[in-house]
């Protein structure tokens, strides 16, 4: 990822954006046209989500690494394959673009642009939920990108789906996700006062599997040569 800085962020936003209007939208296409039946409308969640992720992975992976989280970014910081200096300016692009997502999603379907979630989602279960999820994407997002590479976007959409299902939280698994989705009082939702707590699982999460992972995967010249390029990348 040689690309400027500016063109980078640009591709976290915009397809951080596309993702929350996919995982929002679906879930009030869903829940309109489920006639009450919840399992189907998660089921219509789950599909537009699993197949929007493998389609932005690949759209925007070549520019910006596709990241759409900031718990991602951050393990790929420490990781190496994004420069510190770098990881302010993706997070923000990715909180910026979720709210933009949810946005558009509210005007596409004549509701109000933003509004606060009443759907409540707290409790021990739904926490370890949160970090099951989260902790088992950034597996799957090492794992494949050192075995591989090229089937990480396949991999991702097909963890969420599947994660959509296994956890009682339904797998937010993602921070600028998870703020988004408190200002949506919709089927995707989640209470303001409920975020903060996923959010703090979510990092959790994210660094044991970072931790997990270092000895299953030992580095490997591979990755050498990766951290020394990402301290060469050009910032605009």
């Amino acid at each position: 990822m040689n690309a400027p800085l500016v063109r980078r962020a640009s591709a976290e936003g915009l397809s951080t954006a596309f993702l929350l209007a996919i995982v929002i939208g679906s879930g009030i296409m869903g829940e309109r046209l489920a006639g009450g039946n919840v399992a189907i409308a998660l089921l219509a969640n789950t599909l537009a989500t699993g197949a929007g992720l493998v389609a932005l992975i690949l759209t925007f992976g070549p520019i910006s690494g596709a990241h759409m989280n900031p718990a991602v970014s951050l393990v790929e910081a420490v990781r190496g394959g994004l420069a510190w200096r770098d990881v302010p300016a993706y997070v923000a692009a990715q909180v910026i673009g979720a709210f933009a997502g949810v946005a558009t999603a509210h005007v596409m379907f004549d509701a109000p642009l933003f509004s606060a979630s009443t759907h409540a989602r707290s409790g021990v279960a739904q926490l370890v939920a949160e970090f099951v999820a989260t902790f088992g994407l950034l597996a799957t997002i090492i794992g494949c990108s050192r075995s591989r590479p090229t089937a990480v976007p396949f991999a991702v959409g097909a963890y969420i789906s599947a994660a959509y299902w296994f956890t009682s939280s339904t797998s937010f698994a993602n921070p600028a996700v998870t703020l988004a989705r408190a200002a949506s009082n919709t089927f995707a939702g989640i209470r303001p006062a409920d975020a903060p707590a996923f959010i703090v699982v979510q990092i959790v999460g994210a660094l044991s599997a970072l931790v997990c992972f270092w000895s299953l995967y030992p580095e490997d010249p591979a990755d050498s040569a990766r951290k020394e390029g990402s301290g060469n990348e050009d910032v605009a």
